[in-house]
C-alpha cells in the first residue's frame, strides 16, 4: 500500500496522487487542484503534448499510475511531496512504451489560519507527462512501415511483388470547360468505361481533382490499348505508382487474391493490427497470410523543441544548432514481412489458364508433382466467375472414380484379367443404368476388367458391387488420398476439398458410388491427387504454401495404397489410353495412363466431364462443369496441356 507521512495537522496526500493519476489517464484535469505559473492552462498543454500519443495507439489505451508517494519535504516555508508515476502506452500493435515522471505535490495551508488541515494541490509541469519535457517542447511520434513480403513460387522467385503500373485518369488542372467533358468521353471509351458515368463522376469532383479511370500494369498490361495512346488525349495524365500484383491480372487471382487499401472489415478484423491507409490482404491467400506478409510496424517517439522540426534530422531543413534538434526517446524498428512460400509453377499456371481461357462453363486443370504433393498449377476458367473450381469444386468425379474401384477390386481379388460382364445396362433395385451413349459394342459382353475399365463400362463396376461394399470403396479412397479430412487439407496451407465418400450406403446409391455418382463428391484436386497416388505408390498430400516444417509421412495410413497396388492401376490406366476413351492422348510423349469421366446432372440431360492424367512425376486433373463426354470435351483440353511438356 502506498502512504505519505504528511505531517501533523495536514490531510494525507494519497487521494489528490491518486486523483492526478486518474486525471491524467483519462485527459481531463477538471477535478484535479492545481498550481500553474503565469498564463499557463495545464489542461490545452495536456492535450497538446498527448494528442499525438492517444493517435499512434489508435485506441488511445494507456495506464497511469501511481507507483510511490515520498516523504514530505519542507523547505523555505514549502511544504511539497514527490510522486512518482508509471506510465504505459500502447504506440503500436504489440509495443508499449512504458517510463516513469516525478509530480510534485504543493501543500496550501488553511486560509486566514482557520482550523482545517488545508490541502495539497498538484504543482504543474510539462515533464509529469513525458520525462525531461521543457516548456514549449512537444511530442511527436512516427509510425515505422515495415516492407510488405512477396509472395513466391515454386522456385522461390517472386510471384506477388511489388510491379509498376500507371493510374490513368483526368487532370482537371490541366483543361477546363468542354475540355474536361472531352477529356472524360475519350478517356473513358478508349478504356472500356460508360462516358456519360464518367464524365458525371468526374464533374462531380474538385476543380484540381485527378479523377482516376483505371490502372494499368507497366509490363503485361492486359488491356487492348496503348498508355501512349492515352496520353494524346488533352486533359489525361498517368501518375506512376508500384502496387503488389502477380506476374499478370487472373494469374491464379482465384487463390492468391489481391491486396489494396484496407477495407473497413479487414481493419475491424484485425483487432489494431491494420489502420486505415494500410495495404492490406483483401482476399485469397494474400488475406489469409496478411499477417505473415505484412511484418511488423515500428514507432519512434521524439521530443521537438519550440519551433523545430523532425526534418533536421536527416538534414533536409536546417536546425539553429544541436540545441534545436528533436530528440529521440523511444523506438521500435518495424519487422518486414516474410514471403509465403507456394509450390505454383509461373509456366504451368500459366499454360493451365491459357488453355481454359476459351471455356464457356466452370472449368478447371490442376497438376500435381507426386513426388512431393506439390500443386503447381490450379486454375479455375473464366466460366467460374473468380471461384476456385480448382480447390473447392464439389462435383460426382463420375468414371474418373473407377480408379477407386479398380483398388477395391483388387483388394477383393480381381486381377485386370478377371472376366468381368459389361452388359448395355443392369438394373438395380428398378433402377437401370446404362453405358454412356456411343459405348462400343466391341467392348460388351465377357471381357477382362482391363478392358471394361479402358472403355469405361458403368454395368461392369456396378455389377461388383456386392463383392466390394460401400466401406471398401471410402476405404480404397481414402488410400488414394480423397479424403474428407480437415488434417488433409491443412497441408494445403489454403482453404481446400479434396472429396468425401460415404462409407455406408446400399442399393442404388451403393450402384451411384460404383461409377463416381450419388453422394460421392471430389474436386479437381482431390481427383489430380488420385492420380498423384497412383504415381506415388502411397496416398499424397496436396501441398499449395510450403511450410518449413515437415509433413507427416503418410506410410502406413488406414487403408493406403501400396507400391504393388498402385502399379496395377497405372497399368489399367495404360490401357485407356492406348485401347479405350483417353487414345487422344497417344500422340503425346511420356503419358503413362488416364481416366476419363462423364457424370451426368440436373435431369439427366448435361454432364460434368472429366480426365485424369499421369506424365513422368507429374498428375493433372481436367474438370468442366458442363460438356459432352470427358473423352471428347476434357480429353482435347487435357492433351493441350501436356503437349509440349
Amino acid at each position: 500500500m502506498l502512504a505519505a507521512c504528511s505531517g501533523p495537522d495536514r490531510p494525507p496526500a494519497d487521494d489528490v496522487a491518486e486523483a492526478f493519476a486518474g486525471a491524467l489517464q483519462s485527459r481531463d484535469l477538471s477535478d484535479v487542484p492545481l498550481q500553474a505559473g503565469g498564463s499557463v492552462d495545464p489542461q490545452t498543454q495536456l492535450d497538446e503534448i498527448l494528442e499525438p500519443l492517444v493517435g499512434a495507439t489508435g485506441k488511445g489505451e494507456r495506464a497511469v499510475t501511481v507507483s510511490e508517494i515520498g516523504d514530505v519535504v519542507e523547505a523555505d516555508d514549502a511544504v511539497t511531496v514527490p510522486v512518482s508515476l508509471d506510465w504505459r502506452w500502447e504506440v503500436a500493435q504489440g509495443t508499449t512504451w512504458e517510463y516513469s515522471t516525478t509530480a510534485d505535490l504543493a501543500y496550501a495551508p488553511p486560509a486566514d489560519g482557520g482550523d482545517d488541515e488545508g490541502s495539497w494541490e498538484v504543482v504543474w509541469r510539462p515533464d509529469v507527462l513525458v520525462p525531461d519535457l521543457a516548456p514549449g517542447e512537444r511530442v511527436e511520434v512516427e509510425r515505422l512501415e515495415p516492407d510488405r513480403a512477396d509472395v513466391l513460387d515454386v522456385d522461390d522467385e517472386p510471384l506477388v511483388t511489388e510491379r509498376k503500373v500507371w493510374h490513368l485518369g483526368v487532370d482537371k488542372t490541366a483543361v477546363e470547360g468542354l475540355g474536361i467533358e472531352s477529356a472524360a468521353r475519350e478517356l473513358a471509351q478508349l478504356v472500356g468505361l460508360e462516358p456519360n458515368e464518367f464524365f458525371a463522376h468526374v464533374d462531380a469532383q474538385g476543380e484540381k481533382a485527378f479523377v482516376e479511370a483505371i490502372t494499368v500494369r507497366d509490363v503485361n498490361p492486359g488491356v487492348d490499348f496503348a498508355l501512349e495512346d492515352a496520353l494524346e488525349i488533352p486533359g489525361v495524365l498517368a501518375v506512376e505508382d508500384t502496387l503488389e500484383l502477380a506476374p499478370y491480372g487472373d494469374f491464379a487471382a482465384p487463390i492468391l487474391g489481391r491486396s489494396g487499401d484496407a477495407t473497413a472489415e479487414v481493419i475491424k478484423e484485425s483487432d489494431g493490427r491494420v489502420r486505415e491507409g494500410d495495404v492490406a490482404g483483401l482476399s485469397g491467400l494474400q488475406r489469409q497470410y496478411d499477417a505473415q506478409l505484412a511484418g511488423t510496424s515500428g514507432v519512434v517517439v521524439r521530443v521537438v523543441p519550440p519551433g523545430g522540426s523532425s526534418e533536421s534530422l536527416d538534414g533536409s531543413e536546417e536546425g539553429g544548432g544541436e540545441a534545436d534538434e528533436p530528440r529521440e526517446v523511444f523506438r521500435v524498428d518495424a519487422v518486414d514481412g516474410t514471403p509465403v512460400r507456394t509450390t505454383l509453377d509461373v509456366d504451368l499456371q500459366t499454360r493451365a489458364e491459357d488453355v481454359l481461357d476459351d471455356v464457356d462453363p466452370a472449368s478447371a486443370i490442376v497438376a500435381v508433382r507426386p513426388s512431393t504433393g506439390a500443386v503447381l498449377a490450379a486454375a479455375s476458367g473464366p466460366g467460374s466467375g473468380g471461384w476456385s473450381t480448382a480447390t473447392l469444386g464439389q462435383y460426382p468425379p463420375g468414371s474418373t472414380f473407377k480408379i477407386v474401384d479398380a483398388l477395391a477390386f483388387q483388394r477383393a481379388g480381381l486381377t485386370p484379367d478377371s472376366t468381368v460382364e459389361c452388359t448395355d445396362t443392369i438394373t438395380v433395385d428398378g433402377r437401370v443404368f446404362s453405358n454412356v451413349p456411343g459405348y462400343p459394342t466391341s467392348a460388351l459382353g465377357d471381357v477382362p476388367l482391363s478392358s471394361a475399365f479402358a472403355h469405361s463400362c458403368n454395368t461392369a463396376m456396378i455389377a461388383q458391387r456386392d463383392a466390394v461394399a460401400q466401406s471398401d470403396l471410402a476405404s480404397a479412397a481414402a488410400g488414394l488420398g480423397l479424403v474428407d479430412d480437415e488434417a488433409a487439407t491443412t497441408s494445403m496451407g489454403v482453404a481446400a476439398f479434396l472429396g468425401s465418400v460415404p462409407a455406408e450406403a446400399d442399393g442404388t446409391e451403393h450402384a451411384a458410388s460404383m461409377i463416381g455418382q450419388g453422394k460421392v463428391q471430389a474436386s479437381p484436386l482431390g481427383m489430380a491427387t488420385v492420380a498423384a497416388s497412383v504415381v506415388a505408390g502411397e496416398p499424397v498430400a496436396p501441398v499449395l504454401v510450403r511450410s518449413d516444417e515437415e509433413a507427416e509421412a503418410s506410410e502406413g495410413a488406414k487403408g493406403a495404397v501400396t507400391g504393388d497396388e498402385a502399379a496395377v492401376l497405372r497399368d489399367l490406366m495404360r490401357g485407356v489410353v492406348t485401347d479405350g476413351s483417353g487414345d487422344v492422348l497417344q500422340d503425346v510423349p511420356g503419358v503413362v495412363g488416364a481416366k476419363t469421366g462423364t457424370a451426368q446432372y440436373g435431369d439427366g440431360s448435361k454432364q460434368h466431364v472429366w480426365m485424369v492424367a499421369i506424365k513422368d512425376d507429374l498428375a493433372v486433373a481436367v474438370f468442366v462443369e458442363d460438356g459432352h463426354r470427358g473423352s471428347d470435351t476434357a480429353g482435347p483440353l487435357m492433351h493441350d496441356f501436356l503437349s509440349g511438356l
